[in-house]
């Protein structure tokens, strides 16, 4: 007997099936192993900010900074909460 054409069950839950979030903002770091090496990084958000740094303190800076766009960005911010922040 061959399953050809059979329709897959319903009751499996679709392992792609999106919640409805979608990424906004993103933070890479490059931060070898190796202390001689310097690490680097970019952070972007689809509201058009786009910072890369080089180095240690900066590195650790555009984190922390990155962090607070949260509370910030356009995108995210309800207008009357933005006027608050700023």
């Amino acid at each position: 007997m061959k399953n050809v054409g059979r329709r897959p069950s319903d009751s499996s839950p679709d392992p792609h099936q999106s919640d409805g979030r979608r990424p906004a903002a993103w933070l890479h770091i490059v931060a070898p192993p190796d202390w001689q090496t310097v690490p680097t990084a970019r952070s972007w958000c689809v509201c058009g900010r786009d910072e890369r740094v080089i180095g240690r303190r900066r590195v650790a800076a555009l984190i922390a900074d990155h962090t607070a766009h949260r509370d910030t960005c356009p995108l995210r911010t309800p207008a009357p909460e933005r006027r608050k922040a700023a």
